[in-house]
């Protein structure tokens, strides 16, 4: 199996402003060609880091991915310091800098001589067309190794991996190796180390698949990956046994299992209330409107959902919903009573078919040894069901809100799949 090692180039990853999404990419999608990835660098457009960074990926890899620093500026130097350790020299290609002019001439913006680095590439190189962008990348096989730098825009990196590298990838049998198949699994409910201990059995027989946890925002993503050939009958082989694991995993986890692939948590939901023909509204406190917000990302929302009330205030909660003074006085607005009142009095005044409300602690301050922060109480009413979920989250206030808002949609979604909910 040919190894990959992949660099991740621009000072604004390692300041937390932007997130490094192109590694991930890049990793699922060389794995699919039955590349193993070694190992990824993150580094600032400095020379000496970029170089050691380089220097690495060589040492450990057959194949470097590169992205970003191919831009017209002096800290652009991606391309000078790799070319500087394959030994190979920059030329200007004149095919490519008329594509640069005729970029910028197609915006009615002047080019700058900066811009000319952007179209010099060794001649052995095979410069890879940016179609949405100014800044080609290169593929460049030499001395046993390939070299693949794209540029550093998520978009640009996505369109040039797929229509420009990733075919020369594949044209290339000393490259690449056996296929592989791969699912993942979205559980909400359980912690990561739950799951590892459900999943003993599997996780620890894998001659021919890979089970990899990742917990995210809540979630416990579960991938499998089955090594599959390129030849029909091992790929029919491959796609038998990912669904031969995904059923274990499935029995193994039962509802706890929100959803597989590229569906949502929102999107399972949204598909439930469509075909029992339900609604659904919500009030939240704490998590101040970021529910509403996850559904009605979702387009067509408004079938299926009534809206929401933000009751920040306990004013709010006794003028807009009916919470009783009372109940406030004695139990307090974070209280499962509160909650309990909050989803009443919500499915009463929309008459929605289900209601759900949320009211918590999400700090930093405002929280006591009795109640502290991170406590969270998701209340949900419907015709058949009163519940109230008493729920500890730890994170930072943005954090205990997404985790609020999600447990509330997953609280929704398994009275759906229950049968509850009905008029």
């Amino acid at each position: 199996m040919k190894k990959a090692y992949i660099i991740s180039t621009g000072t604004e990853l390692l300041l937390g402003t932007t997130v490094d999404t192109n590694s991930m990419f890049l990793a699922q999608k060389l794995g699919e060609l039955g590349i193993k990835v070694m190992g990824k660098s993150i580094v600032g457009d400095n020379r000496e880091t970029m170089t050691a960074a380089f220097k690495t990926g060589l040492d450990l890899a057959d194949l470097v991915v590169a992205s970003g620093g191919l831009g017209p500026t002096r800290d652009d130097l991606t391309k000078e310091v790799a070319c500087e350790l394959m030994g190979c020299e920059l030329q200007l290609v004149e095919e490519e800098l008329e594509t640069i002019r005729s970029f910028f001439a197609k915006r009615n913006r002047r080019m700058t001589d900066s811009n000319r680095k952007q179209a010099m590439f060794p001649p052995q190189a095979t410069v890879l067309k940016n179609r949405l962008g100014t800044a080609p990348g290169m593929y460049l096989a030499q001395d046993g190794k390939v070299l693949i730098l794209l540029p550093g825009p998520p978009r640009e990196m996505q369109d040039m991996y797929l229509n420009a590298a990733e075919p020369l990838l594949r044209g290339d049998e000393i490259m690449t190796g056996p296929a592989s198949q791969s699912r993942v699994i979205r559980v909400l409910g359980p912690g990561e180390s739950q799951v590892e201990d459900i999943l003993s059995g599997i996780l620890d027989k894998g001659a021919d698949y890979g089970i990899a946890l990742l917990a995210q925002e809540g979630e416990i993503l579960i991938k499998i990956t089955v090594d599959s050939g390129n030849c029909q009958d091992d790929q029919e082989r491959a796609a038998r046994r990912l669904n031969q694991l995904s059923q274990r995993i499935r029995d193994a986890l039962g509802i706890n299992i929100v959803c597989e692939g590229d569906d949502t948590l929102v999107g399972v939901v949204a598909r439930h209330l469509t075909e029992k023909r339900l609604t659904l509204a919500a009030v939240e406190s704490c998590s101040g409107g970021l529910l509403s917000k996850m559904i009605t990302d979702l387009p067509g929302s408004s079938q299926y959902f009534w809206g929401s009330v933000v009751s920040y205030s306990n004013e709010a909660k006794q003028g807009l919903l009916g919470v009783k003074p009372e109940t406030l006085e004695k139990y307090g607005a974070v209280s499962e009573q509160t909650a309990a009142e909050m989803a009443l009095g919500m499915r009463q005044r929309s008459g929605a078919d289900i209601a759900v409300s949320i009211t918590g602690i999400a700090g930093p301050d405002g929280g006591n040894e009795a109640k502290p922060v991170g406590l969270v109480y998701i209340g949900l009413a419907c015709k058949d069901n009163l519940e109230v979920k008493e729920m500890r989250f730890v994170g930072d206030r943005n954090g205990i809100r997404t985790l609020a808002a999600k447990s509330a949609l997953d609280l929704v979604r398994r009275r759906l799949m229950s049968g509850g909910g009905g008029q």
